[in-house]
This record gives C-alpha cells, structure tokens and sequence, in this order.
C-alpha cells in the first residue's frame, strides 16, 4: 500500500524569521500573513500504512522479512507494482521555471507550489504524490534525471516547466518511459476547459462543431487547448500569441507554432488578437493581458468568454457579462472556475488503477466528457463546470479515464 500523505501540522518552529526583533512572533510572517503560518514546516509529510510495534513487526516490515519480497521482485519485476507503492505514486516534478504567474523563480522557491499539488492529489483523487524540485533547466539533463528517478513512481506529473522545453521533455520522456507522463500546465487545462466548453455548447443548443474559437496565449496551454478542441471535433480555432494570430504565412514561427499554424485557423485569419475576435464565439484567455471591451463586443451573438488568467482575467466578468451567455475565469470567486484540480487526481487515479502505460488523447477526451456529465440537468450560465469540492467529479474522471485506457489498449491490468 502507498504511504498516506497528511498534513502534519507540528507547528514546530519558535516563529523567528531573522527580521528586526529577533525571536519576537509579532515580528514573524507568521503574524502577517496566513498563508506563512499554514506554511510552517510544510504542507504534507510521510505516514507509514503498516505497524512497527514490536521485532516480530520489524523483522517483515524490514530485514529478514523484506528480503524475500526484493528477491521475489527481482525475479518478476512485475511484482513491484504489488509489494511496492510504485503503482500507486505519482512524481510531482519542476525545474522552477514558469511557477503560477511567477514565473523562473527557481526549484527551491517552486517547492511550496509542488506541495500543494502533491496535497491535491490526496485529497481529490486519493492518489500518493512526491514532490521533486530539480535543481537544472537543461532538457537533456532533465528528462535523465526524471528516467532514473522513475522505477520508484507509477506516474509523472509535469509541473511548471516553461514553453517551448515542455513540450520536449514530455514527449521525449514518455518515449522513454513505461508509465503515464502528463505535464498538467497543458492537458489539464485543456481537459477542464473542453468540459465547460461543451456545456456551455449544450446549454445554448449548439454542438462544438459549430463553434469557432480564439485562444490568446500559444504557451503551453493555449496549444494544448487547441489541439484537444480539435481532437474534440471543434469547428475552426485560432491561436494568437504576442505578435498576433499564429498563422503560416509568419516567418518567426517556432516549431511548435509551426505545426500549430498547421492545424488551426481554417479560416486564414491573420493580425490581431481583436480582429480574430470579430463574429468569434468563444474566447480562451490563458496568456494574462487586456481584451478591450470593443472587441468582446464584436464577438457573436451568445458569445462564451473563459477569460483564466490569474488573478487578473483577460476580460473582468462584469464586461463579459455584458455580451456572453457564459463567461468562466480561473479565479475560486466567481462561477464557473476553470480549475485544474477538476482534472488532473482523477485522470492519473484512473490510470494508475489500471497501471496504464501513458495517457492518451481518448483517456483526455474521456475525462473532459466525464467531467461535463457531473453538471447534468443542473446545467444553468453560472454553471457548466462543477465545483472542485463535488464528491463525484473524482470518481466519475476516474471511471471514464480507467475505461478509456482499457478501449484504447494501454491498460495492463
């Protein structure tokens, strides 16, 4: 069985931070700011799932009991999956380089966010996960480093690791690897998005055929978006970056942005973000920035806005309001929040149960489908995504992703 991940909450510590007034707490960024003080000493720590109350416990738990568990796996190494946490453990890996909206602040500084995200996938998917800050930015060095750190996981979750290196190290390391590999800046997104995109379609009596969408921001999630949108049967997408619509006549494009003018943009859109905008249906912000309300207006009639920069939307929603029929952010205060951790426990929960050996485009599809049917008949404007904290979304990813990878052949168990 995996170790339980819990929140240990010591409290250790004489709340000294080295400022002005020594040891005095009323000194300390304990007393300042909340989030210092859940902070303290870390957010998770490593429980045992068995006893050691006495030499009988010690002697199988440890030596000489366990040695004959290491022969039995050493020779089937299958058996690790069985007698070890392995197939139950994801590893939460950055090398610091796009932390939230942070940016290249460093692995030591990433740690807190790694945390977090190792105390998510307990708490919503019931899934053990470890985190590991590398102290390199070089792809090469990284993706060596997470090969010979992957016989002890059973999955590796990608974390904040800027464009364009994200999309090599994912793609390369899940070349060289067994186990599922999934960077969540991209796919989790995209599966969240995907999900709130077809109620919102549902909710206005359109199919997402019949939609075409703009993306602002052609980093990490903006492709991945797109490309799933399309893999979902999306009419038409473009993608706009810094320099306007990602389109094959621009000679600057990189080779991401190369194959992703490839596969968008039908329409021969080029320009600007606002021009795009015109007669559009859906805007997808993921880039941070301003829409001007005048292209939000421009946009079509029940028009979808899911403006998720954070903390400042591309577009507030009371200007979205004004022009959408569903507008959604990344921001918890609002409704319809664009929230990863709707995604991601359950899609590596659901793949690890089967001990999938990557995770597929279908197993993506099926979550985001998943995810929308949770909404059902209480599917409303202020609702086509559902909360984080519904019982049911983690369970009903799980399932759909389980299946998926059992239809599509990369299930092993």
């Amino acid at each position: 069985m995996a170790a339980e991940i819990v929140n240990p909450r010591t409290g250790s510590g004489d709340g000294s931070t080295g400022h002005e007034g020594g040891g005095d707490p009323l000194n300390s960024l304990d007393s300042f700011d909340p989030a210092f003080a859940l902070h303290r000493g870390g957010k998770m720590a490593v429980q045992a799932t068995v006893p050691i109350r006495d030499k009988d416990d010690l002697s199988l738990a440890y030596t000489p009991g366990v040695a004959r568990v290491c022969t039995a796996i050493a020779e089937q190494p299958d058996l690790v999956n069985d007698y070890t946490w392995k197939s139950s453990v994801v590893a939460v890996v950055t090398d610091g380089t796009a932390v939230l909206g942070l940016g290249d602040i460093g692995p030591e500084a990433s740690l807190p966010v790694m945390e977090g995200k190792a105390i998510l996938f307990k708490q919503f998917g019931g899934v053990d996960a470890v985190p590991i800050a590398l102290a390199c930015t070089d792809v090469d060095e990284i993706i060596e480093t997470v090969v010979r750190l992957a016989p002890s996981f059973g999955g590796v979750n990608l974390e904040d690791i800027s464009a364009p290196r994200c999309f090599e190290i994912e793609k390369r390391l899940q070349e060289r690897l067994d186990i599922p590999v999934f960077h969540d800046d991209q796919h989790g997104t995209a599966v969240v998005t995907l999900a709130a995109l077809r109620n919102a379609a549902k909710l206005t009596g359109r199919g997402i055929g019949d939609l075409r969408a703009v993306i602002s921001g052609a980093g990490a999630a903006g492709v991945a978006i797109a490309k799933m949108l399309l893999e979902a049967g999306l009419g038409d997408v473009a993608v706009a970056d810094r320099k306007g619509i990602v389109s094959a006549d621009r000679d600057d494009l990189t080779p991401v942005k190369r194959e992703l003018a490839e596969l968008t943009n039908k329409a021969g859109l080029s320009g600007s973000l606002e021009n795009a905008l015109a007669g559009a249906d859906v805007f997808i912000g993921v880039s941070g920035g301003t829409v001007p309300e005048a292209a939000v207006a421009s946009m079509a009639e029940g028009a979808f806005v899911f403006a998720m920069a954070n903390p400042n939307p591309e577009v507030h929603p009371d200007v979205a309001h004004k022009y959408a029929a569903v507008v959604a952010t990344g921001r918890s205060d609002y409704p319809n929040q664009i929230n990863n951790v709707l995604a991601f426990p359950g899609i590596f929960a659901g793949a690890l149960q089967v001990r999938a050996s990557r995770i597929t485009e279908g197993m993506k599809i099926a979550a985001a489908e998943a995810l929308a049917s949770v909404v059902g008949d209480d599917l409303a404007p202020d609702y086509v995504i559902p909360s984080p904290f519904d019982e049911r979304v983690a369970p009903a990813v799980t399932a759909a992703v389980a299946a998926a990878a059992r239809a599509e052949g990369v299930a092993r168990r």
